[in-house]
């Protein structure tokens, strides 16, 4: 199975992700977005599209706000196409902020522009390794993980919502994949480190009602080796690996 990494000038996680893929047991080509520009059919080649994290566009305007428009711009239609076939995407840090300013997640069945990812309540950038739960969802990508230990690096990465109703609707509907944690396992509180952002009700990912679309603000990628994650008691729980590999089994079904 073969997956598609979209680069824009900017993303510096395309390799990361790649090598991430192969260690879950798949294959992954790099694409810059130009490519996709001159021929948008391209995309469907591919049963796993991935958009990694970096400064696409260096942030220009707001954090993956260009990249989100070149997908409004000039393959919505295929985007759209992918995405209602049924097979996996993945946003990671920067990816996720394209998804959500492209309007792919939460999802059509939302309210558009009720959700963002704003500058971390600290006002800095922050970089360092958090604890990831993930609660019953409808993601594909998180069947089988309890837990995902693994670094993040961002100044934009506050979920947030101005309604209180449309995070209930995002919970009610399954669509919360991944939450901030401490070390015990027990949901961060808002508390920081342990929420690095102050992203609200600890959300770090989201995915579509479908669950074959998440967006996530860590780097799981970053996680995938067992050395990596020598902090842990039990490193090979950790659930980054299988995040890839649950995608991959996915877009070959």
């Amino acid at each position: 199975m073969k997956a598609i990494i979209l680069k824009a000038p900017g993303t510096n996680r395309d390799y990361d992700v790649q090598s991430a893929i192969e260690q879950a047991g798949g294959y992954a080509d790099i694409l810059p977005i130009s490519r996709l520009r001159s021929d948008a059919r391209l995309l469907q080649n591919y049963g796993m599209l991935v958009i990694p994290g970096g400064f696409s566009y260096g942030d220009a305007l707001g954090a993956g706000r260009l990249f989100a428009l070149d997908f409004l711009r000039f393959f919505a239609e295929e985007v759209s196409r992918y995405v209602e076939s049924g097979r996996p995407v993945l946003g990671i840090c920067n990816g996720f902020q394209v998804l959500v300013r492209a309007g792919i997640l939460p999802g059509k069945q939302f309210e558009p522009n009720k959700f963002t990812l704003a500058h971390n309540e600290s006002g800095s950038f922050e970089c360092r390794w958090v604890t990831l739960l993930a609660p019953a969802s409808n993601s594909i990508w998180t069947r089988g993980i309890d837990f995902v230990f693994c670094p993040i690096a961002h100044g934009e990465g506050r979920f947030r919502s101005s309604s209180a109703k449309a995070l209930d609707e995002l919970e009610e509907k399954g669509c919360v994949a991944l939450q901030y944690a401490d070390s015990s396992g027990k949901l961060a509180h808002s508390n920081f480190p342990e929420n690095p952002n102050g992203s609200m009700r600890d959300i770090a990912g989201i995915c579509n009602p479908e669950g074959n679309v998440l967006g996530l603000m860590p780097h799981p990628e970053n996680a995938v080796f067992e050395w990596q994650t020598l902090a842990l008691a039990s490193p090979a729980a950790n659930g980054a690996r299988r995040l890839f590999e649950n995608g991959l089994h996915y877009a070959a079904l």
